[in-house]
């Protein structure tokens, strides 16, 4: 008997799990507090279940670019037994000629910044009219769920009109004293490339990119910063000077410094994060957070940005401050133990000064 897709739905709903993995060959599997562990309720799934699974959540359109490319992106509703609703973002894909699906839960109530914990200096963001503000981090590091946070914040407080580009849609919003307008990469525009050449005619004052991929989208991202736009975008890097430097390499040689004057000029700041595992369960945020100083901006002109982790280690003053300093924070607060800050940071030496001056 087939399994059906709503049973395994609701079962991670319930055991509060972040993903779902469906391969050929093994049962269900649900990533909870990081760890990913096997649905015993649940038997192996075969070729046919996969794709009996994935007709359950695709549309026939998005079939067809399934067996064309071999692999898309999109987003849905579940509603469970008691009516509420719960939205996910997928990826279906192939592996050895099988069928695969990857789920990853997003939560269907926006949280804001003082709920996610995240540093309160991030919310003079959201009262900026112009510049460029980029949230980094690995896959699962709750960039999305950042943004979200922001977005609402301005929402809630600014009459102004919200476009968000993403692929796919996550976070559903409901405009409130601003005006939101939601375009899906495949079904509502071609690329993100080509939806920000558009988006300045459409009379935005924020501009939500759900990731820059290429040249083409960052360099978009830039001049829209640059004419008097509110920006927001994330990127897969570990650092805020890592940020920097990728951005910066997309470009060819020849363009590169007009573009660290370009960037010098829009960057807002960088807020990197990661979830790192709490004992008993659960995960919090640990932030890096880089605000576009004078001093910044010049380092960036200079190409001398490693030298922005001694600006944010001295920074406390202007809201800044490093993943190990943070880190080292969640360690003296009894969040977390030495052990697992340790593995996360970027420098032991440093998180063990960081925790041993504070201590005594």
């Amino acid at each position: 008997m087939v399994p059906s897709i709503n049973d395994i739905l609701a079962e991670s709903i319930r055991m509060k799990a972040t993903d779902i993995h469906l391969g050929v060959g093994l049962p269900p599997a649900v990533r909870v507090d990081g760890d990913l562990v096997y649905l015993a309720s649940f038997p192996e799934l075969s070729n046919y279940d996969l794709r009996a699974l994935a007709s359950e959540v695709l549309m026939r359109r998005q079939l067809e670019e399934l067996e064309e490319n071999r692999e898309i992106d999109f987003s849905f509703t579940f509603t469970g037994e008691g009516g509420e609703s719960s939205r996910f973002r997928g990826n279906c894909y192939f592996e050895r000629g099988n069928m695969c699906l990857a789920l990853r839960t997003i939560p269907t109530k926006i949280r804001t910044i003082d709920e996610l914990k995240l540093p309160k200096q991030i919310i003079e963001v959201t009262r900026k009219y112009r510049g460029l503000f980029l949230v980094t981090g690995p896959t699962g590091s709750g960039k999305s769920t950042t943004l979200a946070a922001l977005i609402q914040e301005i929402n809630r407080t600014r009459p102004c009109h919200i476009v968000t580009i993403e692929d796919p849609i996550e976070y559903l919003y409901t405009s409130d004293v601003a005006v939101i307008h939601q375009r899906e990469v495949g079904s509502d525009t071609k690329s993100f490339a080509e939806a920000l050449k558009r988006v300045l005619r459409q009379d935005p004052d924020v501009i939500l990119i759900g990731e820059m991929r290429d040249l083409e989208t960052i360099s978009a991202a830039i001049t829209a910063a640059e004419t008097g736009h509110l920006v927001f975008a994330t990127l897969h890097t570990q650092s805020a000077p890592q940020t920097v430097d990728r951005i910066i390499d997309v470009f060819p040689p020849h363009q590169q410094q007009q573009i660290r004057q370009q960037l010098s000029t829009v960057l807002i700041g960088v807020c990197t994060q990661q979830l790192v595992p709490v004992p008993g369960g659960g995960r919090v945020v640990a932030t890096e957070l880089l605000f576009a100083t004078p001093a910044v901006r010049n380092l960036i002109r200079e190409a001398k940005v490693s030298q922005m982790v001694s600006i944010m280690q001295t920074g406390s003053a202007a809201g800044m401050h490093t993943m190990d300093q943070d880190l080292a924070r969640l360690v003296r607060d009894g969040i977390i133990p030495y052990e697992i800050a340790k593995a996360r940071c970027h420098d032991p030496k440093d998180l063990e000064r960081l925790v041993f001056e504070v201590s005594f």
